[in-house]
């Protein structure tokens, strides 16, 4: 859940963008598009990052500002990414740990193939870390 910034802008439309991801900067003309812009915008961001092997940093605090809710596959994906790198764990290195073949694992990164979630909590493992779900109420 990363924190994003709403700002009016000089046409009556929303900038949005994300303080984590300075890439990530989108317009919306009501509240509700914003924030779904900005769940979009902040998706590709992660799988631009995944695609050139750079940093994700982790949301950081909301601090009272909103967030854009990601669906709960990319979030397990990211993290699985940022585990893998965070451990030294190359794609390679993990389809050796999985006895997987290697386009196996690419999609584990791919945020547009739809993984199976046992897939990825099988992978987190593989890292050293494991998969917490959780829920809360809706806003």
């Amino acid at each position: 859940m990363y924190p994003i910034e709403l700002k009016p802008d000089d046409n009556g439309t929303l900038l949005v963008t994300c303080p984590d991801l300075p890439e990530v900067t989108s317009f919306a003309n009501t509240m509700a598009d914003a924030e779904k812009r900005a769940a979009d915008a902040i998706e590709e961001a992660l799988a631009a990052r995944i695609a050139h092997h750079d940093e994700i940093p982790p949301p950081s605090a909301a601090s009272g500002r909103q967030v854009a809710m990601l669906p709960p596959l990319t979030v397990a994906k990211t993290e699985l990414y940022r585990a893998a790198c965070t451990a030294g764990v190359t794609k390679a290195e993990l389809a050796r740990r999985l006895s997987w073949h290697a386009p196996q694992v690419d999609r584990l990164f791919d945020l547009r193939h739809r993984s199976k979630i046992e897939q990825i909590e099988q992978a987190l493992r593989a890292v050293g870390k494991r998969l917490v779900v959780g829920v809360q109420d809706a806003a």
